[in-house]
């Protein structure tokens, strides 16, 4: 018999929690999780954000995830959470972040007696939740034995921190208070295993010749050196190297703008002005931790072809055909870094010139609101304690026209692309900041069909008492989706977006809703928002035509890819 203190089965899930860095978790209380919430609660170092529902709460976990860059978690309860959390899980996959899902499960003895239990679709089937989770993380597991609960709860840490990828845990809700000795402190593993020598040594001295033998090499950036913790390293190479460097759009914000060699965005037909051409004319493209997809490439339209690319992803590369794998990026990187030459001529070339953009002129301030003038005072916000939040929709075009000082982060979701996504994430990116005491700034801009997919979660941030901005575009309508295929379907029902933040605050909140038509309101409304300590909503109105240039060729191209016979 062990002579560790005991402890619950859920006390001891809490103290591995702790151990790996988390102390604030989002969820929704059900009966299958109850008692395991109370065991939760009971560890002093663990905060418990309770959501409106399951699929906020994920979103939530989501910008944890992203703003910490360590484990988050979601608890929910049996089935009917566990399906509803799902969206925001495997949007968290996408973007590799280490999202712990803990389920309560039903209880061991109606799993022996073959029972059928609520929450269920009626079939006598307690596996359903767990199956309906493989596909979109990097493993299940169900704690039905308590001669196994520290083993999985052990390997369900330690798997979403080294894959870097959501986990499902589920836990029996009998279990949830039987007892286990105490753990034992937790040595983590690295982030994910070190690079094979070989192949890392063959790999490199392949992409060292071919940079040397260019004439003219580029950088871009991509998403994935967040997740693989390779964004020293890139901006190693990048220094050492010396040549244009570009971000591609979800990677916005890994490499400092400020950098002398950055050229802006790379997004093929929608690029920053100027970058298209330095990337596309180079004889040797070299991609850290891209993403290509139908989004990043602009419906496959970019002029980037794989004979001028060299694509160092998060775990191989790929040159001249030829794949070099267990690797780390982060090693493959700092090893270039020590072999390469500099090389500044795409920088320094006469025939090809970045243009850097010029900033607008301000509109008469009794003038109706435009789109450039709202991003032209939302860029007199950021700053380098700024956090900005960009929704999918028209927000991705506008946040990659805002320069981004020094320290400044952007978060998006580009790969999984789920409207509503971003005033989760705006919760769990703001309350990160909460709790590690830092005095960051969360901004967030959301197109008004997003909102109303999760608006109810701006009263999670008012309870919490969270600083942000939210400017909410109203143009009536789901944009992204006119510009892409336009129908009835696009439009929505108006709300009072600024008076909602009454419902919200319910005369004992701190919530600020503004509405601005001009730009001189919209310039009262930031002073106000800039000077009020809690949640502002400033809802933007704009005429439904007002988008950027590059939405609409962006989403002809989408298009034309969606419908090619």
């Amino acid at each position: 018999m062990s002579s560790r203190p005991v402890v619950s089965v859920v006390a001891y899930l809490a103290s591995r929690l702790v151990q790996a860095g988390v102390r604030t978790f989002f969820g929704v209380p059900g009966d299958f999780n109850l008692v395991m919430l109370d065991h939760l609660l009971a560890n002093p170092a663990l905060r418990m954000i309770g959501c409106c529902n399951e699929l906020n709460a994920g979103y939530a976990a989501d910008g944890d995830a992203r703003a910490t860059g360590g484990l988050s978690v979601v608890v929910v309860t049996y089935t009917v959470g566990g399906l509803s959390v799902i969206n925001a899980v495997a949007g968290a996959g996408s973007d590799d972040l280490p999202l712990l899902v803990i389920s309560g499960g039903p209880n061991t003895h109606d799993v022996i007696e073959h029972h059928r239990l609520h929450h269920t679709t009626g079939d006598v089937d307690i596996d359903q939740s767990a199956r309906c989770f493989t596909p979109v993380v990097a493993r299940t597991i169900v704690v039905r034995h308590l001669a196994e609960a520290a083993a999985l709860i052990d390997d369900a840490v330690v798997t979403a921190l080294t894959k870097r990828k959501p986990v499902y845990l589920e836990i029996a809700c009998n279990l949830a208070a039987a007892p286990l000795p105490a753990p034992e402190p937790l040595t983590l593993p690295p982030v994910a295993p070190g690079s094979d020598d070989a192949s890392l040594n063959a790999a490199v001295d392949e992409v060292s010749a071919r940079i040397a033998a260019a004439v003219r090499p580029v950088l871009i950036a991509g998403v994935k050196l967040r997740s693989q913790q390779a964004v020293l390293a890139f901006r190693h190479l990048a220094d050492r190297l010396g040549c244009a460097v570009a971000v591609m759009p979800d990677a916005k914000g890994l490499f400092p703008e400020s950098h002398p060699g950055f050229i802006g965005t790379y997004w093929g037909p929608v690029s920053t002005a100027g970058c298209a051409p330095i990337v596309e004319s180079s004889d040797c493209q070299i991609f850290a931790g891209p993403i290509f997809n139908d989004y990043t490439t602009t419906g496959w339209s970019t002029l980037s072809s794989p004979e001028k690319r060299i694509v160092a992803g998060a775990n191989d590369v790929v040159v001249n055909g030829a794949v070099f794998t267990h690797l780390r990026l982060g090693d493959v990187l700092e090893r270039l870094a020590s072999r390469v030459t500099p090389n500044s001529t795409s920088l320094t070339s006469h025939r090809l010139k970045h243009v850097a953009p010029t900033p607008p002129e301000p509109a008469p301030p009794d003038a109706p609101l435009v789109l450039t003038d709202l991003r032209r005072q939302i860029q007199g916000m950021l700053t380098g304690d700024t956090d900005l939040v960009v929704e999918t929709g028209d927000a991705w075009f506008n946040g990659q026209k805002l320069h981004l000082p020094d320290g400044a982060r952007y978060f998006v979701q580009m790969q999984y692309g789920s409207i509503g996504w971003s005033v989760g994430a705006t919760l769990g990116i703001a309350l990160a900041g909460l709790t590690t005491g830092s005095r960051r700034h969360t901004i967030a801009m959301i197109g008004d069909g997003s909102f109303q997919m999760s608006a109810q979660e701006v009263s999670t941030m008012i309870r919490c008492g969270v600083t942000a901005t939210i400017f909410l575009f109203n143009n009536r309508g789901y944009t992204i989706e006119v510009e892409i295929h336009d129908g009835p379907y696009n439009v929505i029902k108006n709300w009072d977006y600024a008076g909602l933040m009454n419902v919200f605050n319910a005369g004992e909140g701190n919530g600020l809703g503004l509405r601005a038509a001009t730009g001189g309101e919209l310039a009262v409304a930031i002073s106000r928002a800039s000077a009020h300590d809690g949640v502002t909503l400033i809802e933007c109105c704009l005429d439904r035509d007002d988008c950027t240039a590059e939405l609409l060729e962006w989403g002809s191209r989408v298009a034309a890819a969606n419908g090619r016979p």
